[in-house]
């Protein structure tokens, strides 16, 4: 990975490197692996993440060594620098059309996706859901059997570029039209009810306790998170700010389907 990585670091710096051979065969080999899986832009360490900055890097670069080509797909026609995902059958993944994943992000066994999009860069793990014009930005880390309800929106890192990846671990449910971006981590096993919107800027207030525990840019795990507001001055007056609600626990069980229905009608949460 090192003869990888210098290259990259280098033409990082000096975007003149763009043009030698060994720069773009180091770029285009990182993206052969994230394609495969082999590597990725975050991975998990215990509890907490390493994001792999010059693998993030590595997907910027790649852009501009890309020329521009017409991609037929029997009566649809496109125009873009980057290719599609491929050979859907021998890596087990079902794709309702009209799904579209780039080349460069990794769609492991098991992974449904409706008509949705998944773009470069981009990890997706076994038994989740990409549900219908659900988005998957560049980058971003899905967990194992995650459920990405109809019109989520998971923020990239390539546009405005972003420091770390959106992260949503393992056994969480996006309910619809949620929007999770500037990378935001969410805790394992966590819901967000519809519409919920959270940037690294969003209070994210734990109304469960006699007093209120805020957070930024990360939801704990096993949370149920919904839509709020809260009162803020300004020189107008006062006004309602969205935020995000923790108005409970999702209970841990061996069974996540149970464990998660029992969350929904628990606390009343719009999916």
């Amino acid at each position: 990975m090192e003869n990888l990585q210098q290259p990259i670091e280098r033409a990082w710096e000096n975007r003149e490197l763009l043009k030698e051979s060994e720069t773009q065969i180091a770029i285009r080999k990182v993206i052969d692996l994230l394609d495969v899986g082999e590597l990725r832009v975050a991975q998990p360490m215990g509890d907490d993440w390493q994001v792999n900055e010059w693998v993030k890097k590595a997907v910027v670069l790649y852009f501009p060594i890309q020329k521009m080509e017409t991609i037929e797909v029997g009566p649809f026609e496109f125009h873009d620098k980057m290719l599609l995902k491929r050979d859907y059958a021998a890596k087990g993944v079902r794709v309702v059309p009209h799904a579209i994943a780039r080349y460069g992000a990794f769609i492991q066994k098991g992974v449904i996706m409706m008509p949705s999009y998944v773009n470069i860069g981009a990890y997706v793990d076994s038994g989740t859901m990409v549900d219908t014009w659900a988005t998957v930005g560049s980058c971003g880390q899905i967990g194992k059997n995650v459920h990405l309800s109809g019109g989520v929106g998971i923020g990239g890192v390539l546009e405005p570029l972003q420091a770390t990846p959106t992260i949503i671990e393992d056994d969480c449910f996006i309910g619809s039209r949620c929007i999770v971006v500037e990378g935001v981590r969410i805790g394992r096993e966590s819901v967000l009810g519809a519409n919920t919107v959270i940037t690294q800027s969003t209070h994210i207030i734990d109304v469960t306790q006699s007093e209120p525990k805020e957070y930024r840019g990360y939801v704990p795990p096993r949370s149920v998170v919904i839509p709020g507001t809260y009162t803020k001055k300004f020189p107008a007056g006062e006004y309602q700010v969205p935020c995000a609600l923790i108005i409970g626990e999702r209970k841990e069980s061996t069974d996540k389907k149970v464990s998660l229905n029992e969350a929904l009608r628990e606390h009343a949460v719009a999916v």
